[in-house]
């Protein structure tokens, strides 16, 4: 059986990069995994993940005065292969040619995927910043050594948004499906099945979405958002709806499996320990199709008591709840604050 990306990360780091930085730098604090991009960061990787970007890929996170020389000193003695794997190809983001051993500090490699630096204190709007996939690239993958413990130290930061941001969030997700729920019915009712579909796919993500956030988990980007929400301890009861509601031929049997996947969900926040009520489903108006309560999206916002996050905007939420661009969404660079002078 061929072995997992970070399974051959490892031997990789142990059997080559370690004895060639060790014996040129006794003492060094450094930290080694595989970190960043890629399935096999997740855990996800197979077969037919290797046609790219897949290989001898390790990260190594040493301090600011080592990084060149260490880099130039991996070129320079790293063998040709290991384990049958080239050590130098080129990537989908670089067609160079060369080893893919990533010599930065552990600061660099983070603000790099995050666009903010957590070395220190985040601010709300460094938190709502963030996306579920670009902490995970930092705080997901494995670690095979932290000498150093700065890279520890950034992912327990990186753990899970304080308490108030999280009840902000998870209120903006209700806030979403209550825009739009109601139109499932409505336009279905006037015919339009495609739109009607298209309505209650968007409603699915969202609740994936949810999902994700009532268990405290990073979500990752939408091609294994769904594989990851089977895996949630609880909110996976919800997946048999969300996907009847995904393949439905007719608005109301689509409506119905919304219905039956959100009363899922509210019982896990009641579980969490988050504030919701008894069921977060009514009909809308006189109308023959049904809506989100507005008291599920009050009472989350009535249970935060930081000022600071009580002023933002109902429903808005993080940039991974106000766009769906991914060019936005994979480019930290693009999700830089005003206040940096960055923004497109």
């Amino acid at each position: 059986m061929s072995p997992t990306g970070a399974q051959l990360s490892r031997s990789y780091f142990e059997q080559v990069v370690r004895p060639l930085v060790e014996a040129r730098w006794p003492g060094l604090p450094y930290a080694a995994g595989r970190l960043g991009s890629g399935s096999d960061v997740l855990g996800l990787d197979d077969a037919l993940s290797r046609d790219h970007d897949w290989g001898l890929r390790l990260n190594l996170l040493v301090p600011p005065d080592a990084v060149t020389e260490v880099d130039a000193h991996l070129a320079d003695h790293l063998p040709e292969s290991f384990a049958g794997h080239p050590t130098a190809f080129a990537t989908t983001w670089d067609p160079v040619v060369r080893h893919r051993v990533q010599v930065e500090t552990a600061r660099d490699l983070a603000v790099s995927r995050l666009g903010v630096d957590p070395t220190g204190e985040l601010a709300v709007d460094d938190w709502l910043a963030l996306t579920g996939q670009a902490v995970l690239e930092v705080t997901g993958g494995e670690v095979f050594a932290d000498g150093a413990g700065e890279l520890a130290g950034i992912r327990r930061r990186l753990a899970w948004y304080p308490d108030d941001v999280w009840r902000h969030v998870v209120a903006s997700d209700w806030a979403r499906l209550a825009q739009e729920l109601p139109f499932v019915g409505r336009t279905g009712e006037r015919g339009d099945e495609l739109g009607s579909a298209v309505v209650a796919a968007r409603l699915v993500g969202v609740a994936l979405h949810l999902g994700h956030l009532l268990e405290r988990r990073w979500p990752p980007y939408s091609k294994w958002v769904g594989t990851s929400f089977a895996r949630l301890p609880r909110a996976r009861e919800a997946a048999e709806p969300l996907l009847a509601a995904a393949r439905a031929d007719d608005w109301s049997s689509r409506e119905q499996a919304l219905v039956e996947a959100l009363r899922i969900l509210a019982r896990v926040q009641a579980q969490a320990g988050l504030p919701t009520v008894g069921d977060p489903v009514e009909p809308f108006w006189d109308r023959p199709y049904r809506g989100v309560r507005e008291a599920v999206v009050v009472a989350l916002g009535e249970s935060i008591t930081d000022p600071a996050v009580r002023l933002l905007p109902r429903g808005v939420g993080s940039v991974e709840q106000w766009s769906d661009n991914v060019d936005v969404l994979t480019d930290a660079h693009l999700r830089r604050h005003p206040r940096d002078g960055n923004t497109p």
